[in-house]
């Protein structure tokens, strides 16, 4: 009845033909009326955004200019086109719930002169996208995508030091006008208005063109777009970076006819809803693959954050057979799926994918592997990927090798873009997932191609091996209100050496997390990625009967999510469903946090929950923790207290 209601306003409006013409505005709803878009057709193509009746961003121009023409100035609409969608898309990999609700109401207005605009307005946020249908191969120079907003907000900005970025950004707020004019963000940002609404801005469809970042605008309280133009020359000081030195005058080139990423904005009316929002799933193209049974989510031992430092055995560990037979033994114990091998396998200084270093008998490992149910995860930079790109796949499939993770891109200009849908589509080809690290933000690729399991672009686990303080509670409460809006996001938790500031220190072959043993363990259920990684030395857990009883169980894909509390920044308490048991987990900023857990999310009936909380002594000890296991249903509460960095995480099964 509601989207009848909507349709109908809509062609209304089409209808009055000459009235749009005349006036030069055209009105999209969402669905159930909550954002509206105002589409502005004058001198210049532009629009604004209401949220609930309240403006929350003013009239922003758009515009693109391929070979000199910039796209958007004077111009002259056509016959608009408008449809309504409601559909139910089943994703391959269930991140946060086994169905995803698809519902826009769309708005395409073609112009003169070969090119369109498509909006579209959702309940939980409004997208747009530039289509051109022109002749031959073009070149694009610029694109001009500002949001000018109405004041001049609090934002979350994670700041590049350059186009050649992996990423691996602490959060910086601060107001919109407070953002330096030399400096630039990378995406998403989250635009956190005090006592108000939500907004994440990025970009979603992300094929052959550069992703883009914000820069200060105009008049203090608006942000435009930059982008890397097309490298032109490059600088190769190592084995794994590949550096433009100089640049073209343009961003890409490429069809005249084509559509260009959408870009978005989450809306939501505060922090909870930020972790429920799917959009970049929803706008990205559907799924290229035929055959997708293959596809395996689980949890993986690493072996780079621990520096391959196990001990209590009796032999030499490091890059050998020994070792990684050790990490399958662990993995294989405690049923998780696969083991990373990562890069310094094989020579990196001749990139050669095809010969492993002798230490490593890299058919007899994956052997052992199958017969103990692990798969092997090799790392490779995308350089020695690329130089050895068909050989490589042939050799990994040939070795039965389940993933690989790609590392060291820190590019999205258009060529580096391209080559992940390259890497993404071979490795679907030969039936291997995909983990991109030091990379760019998710825009959806991982809807095409769902092989592409999990991305870094996060400032995770690994940053506090040699950097002090960088990836501490405060920015771990960002993330999920900002980058994994984006998508699944690779942190690699699970450190079981902890340490509250006072008696923190970075080491890089004994590393130790910035907060509690709760802390990490709560981050298996709020962090998002189907390929799950537990970071720390297999001997260390081998340790930690009482944690490996909960990172053994905890499933990395989920059927359903309640987001119970939130706030950005300071604490987050959410309760996810896999089949039919329940998982918890809660986080605290520096500040120490009482909550209350509310069970009524469970169906009737009795259920054990096992839980885990910050120790006594938590806040001068971080690795102190206690876990009780009771009897609750669906009627009870439990009180939650967490040490300043700290945080709780429960299992609850049906008796």
């Amino acid at each position: 009845m509601r989207k009848g209601k909507n349709l109908k306003f809509l062609l209304l409006i089409f209808l009055s033909n000459n009235i749009i013409l005349y006036a030069q505005q055209f009105t999209l709803n969402s669905p159930g009326e909550i954002n509206k878009i105002q589409v502005y057709t004058d001198q210049q193509i532009s629009y604004q955004v209401w949220h609930r009746g309240v403006l929350v961003l003013e009239k922003s121009p758009i515009s693109i200019t391929i070979d000199g023409n910039e796209l958007g100035v004077n111009p002259k609409p056509r016959r608009p086109q408008s449809r309504s969608v409601e559909q139910t898309i089943r994703p391959v990999i269930k991140v946060k719930k086994a169905l995803i609700q698809d519902e826009f109401n769309e708005l395409e207005i073609p112009f003169r002169g070969g090119y369109s605009v498509i909006f579209r307005a959702y309940d939980d946020g409004i997208a747009y996208r530039i289509t051109t249908s022109l002749k031959d191969t073009v070149v694009v120079n610029d694109e001009q995508i500002i949001y000018n907003f109405p004041q001049d907000h609090r934002a979350a900005f994670p700041i590049a030091d350059d186009f050649f970025t992996h990423y691996e950004r602490t959060h910086v707020i601060q107001k919109v006008s407070e953002l330096a004019n030399d400096k630039f963000s990378c995406l998403p940002v989250l635009i956190a208005p005090e006592n108000g609404y939500r907004m994440v801005i990025t970009e979603a469809d992300l094929y052959d063109y550069p992703g883009f970042y914000l820069k200060p605008g105009e008049g203090g309280t608006s942000l435009q777009a930059i982008f890397p133009k097309y490298p032109k020359t490059y600088s190769t000081p190592n084995d794994k970076d590949v550096i433009p030195v100089e640049r073209e005058d343009y961003l890409g080139h490429g069809s005249g006819s084509r559509v260009y990423p959408w870009r978005l904005i989450a809306i939501a009316d505060n922090d909870s809803e930020l972790l429920h929002n799917e959009l970049v799933y929803k706008l990205s193209r559907p799924l290229q693959l035929e055959h997708t049974d293959w596809i395996k989510p689980g949890k993986s031992a690493w072996d780079w954050y621990n520096d391959n430092n196990i001990y209590g055995v009796d032999f030499e560990s490091g890059i050998n057979t020994d070792t990684y037979k050790y990490y399958i033994d662990f993995a294989s114990q405690f049923g998780l799926s696969y083991i990373v091998v990562e890069i310094g396998w094989y020579d990196i200084t001749t990139n050669d994918l095809i010969h492993p270093l002798p230490a490593m008998d890299m058919e007899s490992l994956v052997a052992y592997g199958k017969e103990k149910n692990v798969g092997l995860i090799l790392g490779v930079t995308w350089k020695a990927l690329k130089d050895n790109f068909e050989p490589a796949f042939d050799r990994f499939e040939k070795w039965g090798i389940k993933a690989i993770k790609v590392d060291q891109m820190q590019r999205d200009d258009q060529w580096m873009v391209k080559y992940y849908e390259k890497v993404a589509r071979a490795a679907a080809e030969h039936k291997m997932l995909v983990d991109f690290h030091s990379s760019y933000k998710p825009t959806g690729l991982r809807r095409a191609y769902p092989n592409v399991i999990t991305t870094e672009g996060v400032s995770g686990q690994e940053q506090n091996k040699w950097e002090g303080q960088g990836t501490n509670p405060e920015n771990n409460l960002i993330i999920p209100f900002s980058r994994m809006v984006a998508g699944p996001m690779d942190y690699s938790p699970g450190a079981m050496r902890n340490a509250q500031k006072q008696n923190f220190h970075p080491s890089y072959s004994r590393p130790m997390s910035l907060g509690t043993r709760c802390h990490q363990l709560a981050m298996y259920v709020i962090y998002e990625s189907p390929l799950q990684m537990l970071a720390d030395n297999p001997s260390h857990y081998l340790n930690e009967d009482e944690c490996m009883q909960f990172l053994a169980a905890v499933p990395t894909v989920w059927d359903d999510l309640h987001v119970l509390e939130a706030e950005f920044g300071s604490y987050v308490l959410v309760a996810r469903r896999s089949g039919e048991e329940w998982y918890v987990g809660a986080m605290t900023d520096w500040s120490a946090r009482d909550m209350e857990l509310n069970l009524d999310f469970l169906a009737p009936g009795s259920y054990t929950i096992q839980y885990y909380q910050d120790g006594v002594n938590a806040e001068r000890y971080a690795s102190d923790y206690k876990m009780i296991k009771t009897t609750v249903t669906n009627q009870d509460k439990i009180s939650i207290h967490m040490a300043g960095g700290g945080g709780w995480a429960a299992r609850i099964t049906r008796d």
